[in-house]
C-alpha cells in the first residue's frame, strides 16, 4: 500500500511538474508569421518599438486627426496584430488615431511572451506613440489577455480612457474555470491579479463584455467592472461569445467606445 501510494505522488508531482515547465504554452498561442499592411489600411504607417530589454517590436499606425485622441490596441492571447484590423478600422474611421502592435513572440518579433515582458512592451507602445504624437491623449484598448496587460499599465502610466474587452479578474481564476482539477493559484507563473490592480486605477473605464463568452466568463468581466473606481460604463452583448464579431469589431463596440472617448475629452 506505501508503494502504491509513493508511486501515486511521484505520478503526480511529475505532472505538475510538467504543467509548471509548459505553462506559458496553454496561457500564449502566438501566430509567428510577420503580417504585411494591405489594401485595408491605406494611410496606415509601420512602426517599430523598442523595449528596453532590446527587443524590436513591429505594428501598424494611424496618425489620429488633429486634438483627437490614440487607441492603443493590447492584443489577447492568440494571433497577431492582422487580427485587430478590423478594430483598428473601425476606430480610425472615426478619425481617432490607432496603434496595432504585437508583444514579444508574436508577429515576426523575437523573443517568448510572459507577464513580466508583457509589460515592457505595453510601454515601449505607449512610449512610441508619445514620441510621435506628444500632444495626443492616450486610450488603452485591451481584449482578454491584453485587457491585463494594459490594466497593470494604467497604474503606473495612466490613460484618459481605459477599454476593457472581456477582461479577467485573474489568471488563476480563469485557469480555475478551464482547468478545475489543477492548482493553478501554486503552478501559475504569470497571474494577471486584474481584480486586485484595477480598484488602484484612477481613470475613465468601459468594460465591454458578451454573454455566452466561453473563454472569460461574463461574470469575471462584470466584476472588474464593480472594482473599478469610475467614472465607468459597462456595455454587454448579449448572445455574443469570445471571438464573435459583434464583440470584437461590431458596431456597438465602436460606437460605445468612441462616445466614451469623446465625452472623457470634453
Amino acid at each position: 500500500m506505501l508503494r502504491f501510494l509513493f508511486g501515486v505522488v511521484a505520478i503526480v508531482l511529475v505532472l505538475l511538474g510538467g504543467l509548471w515547465l509548459v505553462q506559458r504554452r496553454l496561457i500564449y498561442f502566438p501566430d509567428p508569421a510577420a503580417p504585411k499592411a494591405t489594401d485595408q489600411l491605406p494611410g496606415w504607417e509601420e512602426a517599430i518599438l523598442e523595449t528596453t530589454d532590446g527587443l524590436q517590436l513591429h505594428g501598424w499606425f494611424k496618425p489620429p486627426a488633429e486634438n483627437a485622441a490614440i487607441v492603443v490596441v493590447f492584443n489577447g492571447n492568440a494571433g497577431n496584430r492582422a487580427g485587430r484590423t478590423p478594430l483598428g478600422s473601425g476606430l480610425a474611421a472615426q478619425e481617432l488615431g490607432v496603434l496595432l502592435f504585437d508583444y514579444r513572440g508574436y508577429g515576426g518579433n523575437a523573443g517568448r511572451p510572459s507577464e513580466a515582458g508583457l509589460a515592457l512592451d505595453a510601454r515601449a507602445a505607449v512610449e512610441w506613440v508619445r514620441r510621435r504624437a506628444p500632444e495626443n491623449s492616450l486610450v488603452y484598448f485591451g481584449e482578454s489577455l491584453g485587457a491585463a496587460v494594459a490594466i497593470e499599465l494604467a497604474l503606473a502610466e495612466p490613460p484618459l480612457v481605459l477599454v476593457l474587452r472581456s477582461p479577467f479578474t485573474s489568471l488563476a481564476d480563469l485557469a480555475s474555470v478551464h482547468y478545475p482539477f489543477v492548482p493553478a493559484r501554486i503552478l501559475l507563473r504569470d497571474e494577471y491579479p486584474s481584480i486586485e490592480r484595477i480598484a488602484g486605477t484612477a481613470t475613465a473605464t468601459l468594460v465591454i463584455a458578451g454573454t455566452w463568452d466561453t473563454i472569460v466568463p461574463v461574470g469575471q468581466s462584470r466584476a472588474i467592472f464593480g472594482a473599478a473606481p469610475g467614472p465607468k460604463e459597462l456595455l454587454i452583448i448579449p448572445g455574443a461569445d469570445h471571438n464573435d464579431y459583434q464583440l470584437v469589431a461590431g458596431p456597438e463596440v465602436i460606437e460605445t467606445t468612441v462616445r466614451f472617448i469623446r465625452a472623457a475629452s470634453g
